[in-house]
């Protein structure tokens, strides 16, 4: 088990199509997690979402996340980040640029500019994540 340098865990971050377990506090209190795609800009983990999407009202409401992302094939890795979001409502004209580029890690070029018309819509919100704390380990099973 070996933890992984900076360069190494946004590498980690970057390879194929790992999606971003996203977890937030509801205003009841309870977590909850879903699965993001995203991309990272300079030192900010970005996705988007829909305006009025629960993880969108529990960010409004309490900014904490925290964020994992991990390889589950042997010998299995992962990337643990805390930080806090910043919500910016766009226009779609505004998201389609992120929008596009989020989808290009997913759908590959073919398809890039359709998921991102597609994620683009009016209500659509950039969220903006710092990476206040990361850990990250890989080779855990070795």
């Amino acid at each position: 088990m070996g933890t992984m340098s900076t360069q190494e865990w946004r590498a980690f971050l970057l390879t194929g199509s790992r999606t971003a377990k996203v977890a937030t506090i509801a205003s009841d209190g309870r977590p909850t997690v879903v699965p993001v795609w995203f991309d990272l800009d300079g030192d900010e983990l970005v996705f988007e979402t829909d305006g009025d999407s629960a993880k969108a009202r529990h960010l409004h409401r309490n900014p904490n996340v925290a964020i994992c992302v991990d390889d589950e094939r042997f010998p299995f890795a992962f990337v643990s980040i805390r930080g806090r979001a910043k919500v910016e409502r766009l226009t779609p004209s505004e998201l389609l640029p992120w929008t596009t580029r989020i989808s290009r890690r997913y759908v590959g070029d073919d398809r890039a500019e359709e998921y991102g018309h597609r994620n683009a819509v009016e209500g659509g919100v950039l969220v903006r994540l710092t990476l206040d704390h990361v850990l990250a380990v890989n080779n855990i099973a070795t």
